[in-house]
């Protein structure tokens, strides 16, 4: 009994199928049709979009603590990193929209300077310090922790959402913030190479990038105006790269000009191939980001997203010779628990809307059914039975 349980826990589709057939009808017992090639090449086109994504997302992360780690290529200079990604991004989107028109500017409501300023510069400063906190924990922390301190990032969204009226509390949620933290926090607990100052940064990073998603869904998406990561880049980078000017001024200029004094061909210098491929692969990755988004969805990214923490997880582990304890992989498993509830969750919650607003749409009369209804009771009342008119 329990061979055949797990049988037809592999196949337990198919075997439905087939009772569902046979069932139906007893003139056959063939097998049901496959898909049509259609449904077969968007279920490919998919699992490819979400494999492109993966594999972008993990080499941006790996390289980056590849540049920025002491002990690797050596060039701890995170603000400096992050200025070359969004100097290249933002002549990258700048060709894409003004040169090669791949994509469009909004038109409804038209980007204004007043809109720029009010909606664009806030986002461009929050974006600013997420990227300058994240790319500097990595010469502080492993690539493993870095990801456990991330699945927080659910936590902050809702609990920012909540005390900015963007979304209503609800206990259960609650519950599975309080689960999550839980979680990160037994993690950390069981950190080998833990470092405060890091741990510092990651949070802050993951704080300044929770706020800067609910200010989007505030100043963007509430005035109608929507932003795909291309024309993202070509609106955010500029103003990124402005307010990263300032950090870069106060804290690296002066480490740049000693080490340059030190080493006038050393570290000062990056190398043109290996931050052009990492620009590259960053701009890339946004482009991964317009596909998985705009043929899937988002949500399928945060399942997605998951898969990427434990691959880097296990690549940390087995490649970099990152410790990871017994105790961080029983708190990121409860975490990890957390995180897919609230994506199951946010599911649920997008099929009831779409239930909803298919339901609201049937229920509405088209105008065709209404024009028979009113040609249809002048008759009923002149002919019609007694009885017709009766309760």
């Amino acid at each position: 009994m329990g061979a055949g349980e797990d049988a037809a826990a592999g196949n337990g589709s198919t075997k439905a199928a087939a009772m569902e057939v046979s069932s139906s009808s007893t003139s056959t017992s063939t097998a049901p049709p496959p898909p049509p090639p259609s449904v077969l090449r968007s279920v490919l086109l998919s699992y490819a979009y979400v494999g492109i994504w993966i594999s972008l997302s993990f080499s941006v992360i790996v390289y980056n603590k590849y540049i920025l780690d002491p002990k690797m290529y050596g060039w701890p200079f995170p603000i400096s990193l992050t200025m070359i990604h969004m100097a290249f991004c933002a002549a990258l989107a700048f060709v894409l929209v003004r040169v090669l028109r791949v994509v469009s500017v909004p038109t409804s409501p038209p980007m204004t300077p007043r809109l720029y300023g009010a909606s664009v510069v806030p986002i461009g400063a929050l974006y600013a310090l997420s990227l300058w906190f994240s790319n500097s924990a990595y010469i502080y922390l492993s690539v493993s922790f870095i990801q456990m301190l991330k699945a927080l990032m659910p936590v902050a969204v809702y609990s920012l959402a909540v005390a900015l009226r963007t979304d209503s509390f609800r206990r259960a949620s609650m519950l599975n913030m309080f689960a999550i933290s839980a979680g990160v926090a037994v993690a950390a607990a069981g950190e080998a190479r833990f470092d405060a100052f890091g741990v510092t940064l990651q949070l802050a990073a993951v704080a300044a990038e929770a706020t800067r998603l609910v200010l989007i869904q505030i100043l963007l998406t509430s005035r109608g105006m929507s932003l795909n990561p291309i024309t993202s880049l070509y609106y955010i980078a500029p103003c990124c790269l402005a307010f990263l000017t300032v950090p870069w001024y106060a804290v690296e200029l002066p480490r740049l000009r000693a080490a340059a004094a030190a080493s006038p061909a050393g570290m000062a210098r990056p190398d043109v191939f290996v931050f052009g491929t990492n620009s590259l692969c960053a701009f890339a990755l946004n482009l991964a980001v317009f596909l998985l988004v705009g043929k899937t969805s988002a949500l399928t990214m945060n399942v997605a997203g998951v898969v990427k923490d434990w691959l880097l997880i296990a690549f940390s582990w087995t490649v970099i010779k990152d410790t990871v304890t017994p105790v961080n992989l029983a708190g990121y498993g409860i975490a990890f628990l957390g995180v897919a509830y609230y994506n199951h969750a946010k599911l649920q919650g997008l099929k009831a809307k779409e239930a909803e607003r298919k339901a609201a749409a049937m229920a509405v009369p088209k105008p065709d059914d209404a024009e028979a209804a009113t040609r249809l009771l002048p008759e009923k009342d002149a002919g019609g039975a007694p009885g017709d008119h009766e309760n």
